[in-house]
Formats: C-alpha cells, structure tokens, sequence
C-alpha cells in the first residue's frame, strides 16, 4: 500500500508534469507561428515526454493501490521573445521541476517508502539530462546570435529529434 503522503506528492507531481506537457505543447505553437518547425518538433516530443512522465507516475500509484486524483492544470504561457528566450525558459522550468522532483524523493526518504524512491531514481536522472538538453542549446543559440544561417542550421538539426519511449513505460 502506497504512503499517503507519498501518494499526496505523486499526484501532485502528476498535475506538474501534465502542466509541464502544456507549456512545452504551448512552446512548440510558438515555434511553429515563428516559421522555426525543427524547434517546433523539439518541443512537441518534449510535450509527449512529459505526458509519459505523468504516465509513470499515474501507473505506479495505481500498481500500489493508491488512488490517482487529476486536478485542473493551470494555464501556461503563449509568447516569447526570441528563440533564445523560449529555451531559456524551458532551462529555468526544468531546474524548477528538478527540485520538485528533488523534493518528491526527500517525502519518499522521510517516509521510508523504498519502493518510492527506486521508481523516482529514474526521474532524478532524467532531469539532469533534461537540463543538459537545454543547455546546450541556449548554447548553440548564444553562438548564433542573429545570425540566420545559424539559426536555419539548429532549426533543421532539432527537427530531427525523434520520439522514444522512456524505458518505465517499455512495453506496457
């Protein structure tokens, strides 16, 4: 049986995650209305993404006996700036979902829920690559400045991200 406590975490950490599907689906229509499709694409797996890391979560409440509760998912930003400032926003989100994340493992710890903290082990790695990702191209993107070739160039290249499923959901 799931910890309550642990159980209130999860699902609030659901309504992040979904919330955080939101914002990177609401990134990829910007991207798509500044004609840049490539980072469009980028955002659109990072959308899927964070529906499954949802997923994840939903599924190990249930397989504890927990009960799963969806709450209403705020609305999310519509409008950046520049290339370079939707990618930033999208590092300043994931370091901000890092220590939700953070914070989701020390309830399990405090708690004693081992189980708990084996399947969030997973997302504690992820978002360092999560962060790693943005990173790099905030990056790439202050290397290119306003120079339009560059920007064509990283467009194409982040256009050929593909989705992959992550490996909790593998097969189910």
């Amino acid at each position: 049986m799931l910890n309550k406590r642990v159980e209130d975490a999860l699902n609030a950490q659901i309504n992040a995650e979904l919330w955080s599907a939101y914002l990177y689906l609401s990134m990829a229509a910007y991207c798509h209305k500044e004609g840049w499709g490539g980072m469009a694409n980028w955002f659109e797996i990072q959308f899927k993404e964070e529906q499954d890391h949802a997923k994840i979560m939903y599924n190990y409440i249930v397989q504890r006996g927990g009960r799963v509760e969806l709450k209403a998912i705020d609305a999310v930003p519509v409008e950046w700036k520049s290339a370079l400032d939707v990618f930033e926003s999208t590092l300043a989100h994931e370091q901000k979902v890092t220590a939700l994340i953070n914070d989701l493992y020390t309830v399990a710890l405090d708690e004693r829920d081992y189980a708990s903290q084996s399947m969030l082990k997973w997302f504690v790695d992820e978002q360092v690559e999560e962060e790693e990702n943005a990173q790099a191209i905030i990056d790439h993107l202050r290397l290119i400045k306003d120079n339009g070739y560059g920007l064509f160039m990283l467009d194409k290249e982040l256009g050929a991200r593909v989705y992959t499923t992550p490996s909790p959901l593998a097969g189910k």
